[in-house]
C-alpha cells in the first residue's frame, strides 16, 4: 500500500484547499492526507481483496479506515438487494459466504459514488467487464488517484493483446500497478503442454517475455492451481460428464449463480488471433480446447489432440519474423 503524502498547512485567514481525504496534522505542523480505497468488484476475488485491505486500513494511520466495495446489483432469493444483505451482515453471502469482510467494508450499488471520494482503486472484476467500467469511470475519478488491478486475463483483439493494466491506464490517464500470483483460479488446461503453449504465445506476442517468468508464482504455480480448482474446473467436468450435450452457458446459468466463466471467452480470443494470424497449427491444445467449447469436438478429443504434433520449426521462424 502506498503511505499518505504530505502538505503544508495554509497560512493563517488563507483559504483551506478542498480534499475529500481525511486528514491529520503531524508533529511538525504538517497535513497528512489519508488514503481512500474503493474496492471495483465484488466477486470471491474483490471481496477477498476487500477483507484484507480493510483489516490494514484499520492499522494504518496513512489511510482511511472505510473501504468501498463497488457490487454488481443483485436481487436474491430471499428478495433482498445483495448490496444490503452484505452491509446488514458484513458478509458477501453469494460470492463468499460464512466470512465476514470487516465492519469498515461499505457494499455500493453505485459505481460513480463508489469511486468518487478514492484516490487508490482497486480493480478486481472478470477482465471482460473492465473496458465497460472503465469507460463509466472517464472524468469520474479524482486527479490524484493510481490504481492496483487483481484482474486476471488480457484484452485479445485482432490487432493484438492489451494488458488490463494498461487498459485502465490509458482510458482513465492513472498509473496502474498489477498484483499477481497463484490462486484457485478459473481455466482448466493440460498442465504440461499448456505451460508450453503459454510460454510459446507469449514470447511470439511480447518480445520481451523472459523464460523465468513461467517459473514464478503467476507462471507454473497459478497454472497448477487452476487445473486443479475453481469454478471454470467445476463447470468444464460438468461440461465433460454430459458429454458436451449442454452449453456452458446453461451451465454458468445453473452452476454459478451470477458468476461468470472466464476460459471459455479466453479461449475464443486466444483462437480468433491464432487464426487470423495463420498460426493454428502450431497451437493444437488452444485450438482443440476453443473447439470443444463451441460444440466442434467432443470433449474427449482433449486428450486425443497430441497426435496433432505443432510445428516447432514453424514456431520459432514466426517468433523470429515477429
Amino acid at each position: 500500500m502506498a503511505p499518505g503524502f504530505k502538505q503544508q498547512l495554509p497560512q493563517v485567514g488563507a483559504a483551506a484547499p478542498h480534499n475529500t481525504c481525511s486528514s491529520n496534522i503531524s508533529g511538525d505542523g504538517q497535513v497528512l492526507l489519508k488514503s481512500k480505497v474503493t474496492v471495483v468488484g465484488s466477486g470471491n476475488w474483490g471481496s477477498v481483496a476487500a477483507k484484507l485491505i480493510a483489516s490494514n486500513t484499520l492499522k494504518l494511520g496513512s489511510f482511511h479506515e472505510e473501504v468501498r466495495m463497488w457490487v454488481f446489483e443483485e436481487t436474491l432469493p430471499s428478495g433482498e438487494k445483495l448490496t444490503d444483505v452484505i452491509n446488514r451482515t458484513n458478509e458477501n453471502v453469494k460470492y463468499l459466504p460464512g466470512i465476514k469482510l470487516g465492519k469498515n467494508v461499505v457494499a455500493d450499488p453505485d459505481l460513480e459514488n463508489a469511486v468518487k471520494d478514492a484516490n487508490m482503486l482497486v480493480f478486481a472484476t472478470p477482465h471482460q467487464f473492465m473496458e465497460g467500467i472503465c469507460k463509466t469511470l472517464v472524468g469520474k475519478i479524482k486527479t490524484d488517484a493510481e490504481a492496483i488491478s487483481l484482474v486476471k486475463g488480457v484484452e485479445v483483439k485482432m490487432e493484438g493483446p492489451r494488458m488490463t493494466s494498461n487498459l485502465i491506464s490509458e482510458k482513465l490517464g492513472i498509473n496502474c500497478s498489477v498484483l499477481m500470483g497463484a490462486n484457485i483460479a478459473n481455466e482448466a488446461a493440460i498442465m504440461r503442454i499448456g505451460l508450453k503453449e503459454m510460454r510459446a504465445l507469449s514470447k511470439l506476442l511480447f518480445l520481451s517475455v523472459k523464460d523465468s517468468t513461467f517459473f514464478e508464482s503467476c507462471g507454473v504455480a497459478d497454472l497448477i492451481t487452476t487445473c486443479l480448482g475453481g469454478r471454470n474446473r467445476k463447470v468444464a467436468e460438468a461440461f465433460a460428464k454430459n458429454g458436451g450435450q449442454r452449453s456452458f452457458d446453461e451451465l454458468e446459468a445453473e452452476m454459478l449463480q451470477g458468476q461468470k466463466l472466464q476460459g471459455v471467452s479466453t479461449a475464443r480470443e486466444v483462437y480468433e488471433v491464432l487464426s487470423h494470424r495463420g498460426l493454428l497449427e502450431l497451437f493444437p491444445l488452444f485450438t482443440t480446447v476453443h473447439e470443444i467449447c463451441t460444440g466442434r469436438l467432443p470433449p474427449s478429443a482433449i486428450v486425443e489432440y497430441s497426435g496433432q504434433k505443432p510445428k516447432l520449426s514453424l514456431l520459432k521462424a514466426s517468433v523470429n519474423c515477429h
